[in-house]
């Protein structure tokens, strides 16, 4: 039994909270290089350009890449060989939100009222924090700053088996559709398919969590993700609604067994300022 301290899980969500925030992977940035390449439209052109330049300056600078700095979503795979010590994990990785949004200059957008509104909780805590149990000694620790554009163009819809795939894919390119203009697009969109209401929600989420532009293992999967990925670049919106090629820079699609009755899908976007990052304790 491997014992590991709160503590060490705090100061890893200060980190990453900290560096999401001011350094978008590789990869992420990667992709808008491959969007411009292929882009077509001068004014999209130009605003791809100017989100590399973006994320160039916020990484040379260690600055927010955006003025929203999200939701601080923390994701902690815990081994069956760990034994945490210390104190409670909730109050340690909502310490550690606070800490690394507090002491990186972030913006603090949660509210501790949902209705009002009138009352931020000014360290943008609590975070939003699942947990898994799997085999090993170690505590996988990914940290998602989750924009509030993509969050609120996201839905879930609760189909019959009958809509089936084709429902399923029309579904995600209408949820893209309708977010648009609202939601900082180009986006990256996880697609979860399956389970109940709650967890096809969750599902879509975690797809977010996928390597950038990595295809789904199933085949047919990976079909739909390009499908999904060719009919909403085929909208038109482009970056930041302003028309061209590139409304989407990314599709995950991940699925769990359901009711026999039943085909939740859930759909959650990502905005173009996609900040993911993990590590291993």
């Amino acid at each position: 039994m491997r014992q590991v301290h709160v503590e060490e899980i705090q100061a890893a969500v200060r980190e990453l909270c900290m560096q999401t925030n001011y350094h978008l992977a590789p990869e992420v940035v990667d992709t808008y290089k491959r969007a411009l390449a292929a882009e077509r439209h001068p004014r999209a052109k130009s605003i791809l350009e100017q989100m590399i330049v973006n994320a160039e300056i916020a990484c040379a600078q260690s600055i927010a890449v955006c003025q929203d700095t999200g939701f601080g979503v923390v994701f902690l795979d815990i081994g069956q060989g760990v034994q945490l010590r210390g104190g409670d994990l909730k109050e340690a990785v909502d310490r550690g939100v606070g800490e690394g949004y507090i002491a990186g200059y972030l913006r603090t957008s949660m509210v501790s009222d949902p209705v009002t509104h009138d009352k931020n909780t000014g360290d943008n805590t609590p975070s939003v924090l699942y947990t898994s149990i799997v085999p090993g000694e170690a505590v996988r620790i990914r940290v998602m700053t989750k924009g509030g554009g993509g969050e609120n163009g996201s839905q879930v819809r609760m189909m019959v088996p009958a809509d089936g795939e084709e429902g399923i894919v029309q579904f995600a390119v209408e949820v893209v559709r309708k977010a648009g203009v609202s939601s900082c697009a180009p986006f990256f969109v996880g697609v979860g398919v399956g389970g109940t209401f709650e967890a096809a929600a969750l599902l879509a989420k975690k797809a977010l969590l996928r390597p950038v532009g990595s295809a789904s293992p199933d085949p047919r999967l990976a079909a739909m993700e390009e499908r999904i990925m060719r009919l909403a670049n085929a909208t038109g919106i482009g970056p930041m609604g302003l028309g061209g090629d590139t409304t989407v820079l990314s599709v995950a699609v991940d699925t769990l067994p359901t009711h026999i009755g039943c085909l939740p899908v859930a759909v959650n976007l990502n905005c173009h300022v996609h900040r993911v990052g993990e590590t291993t304790i």
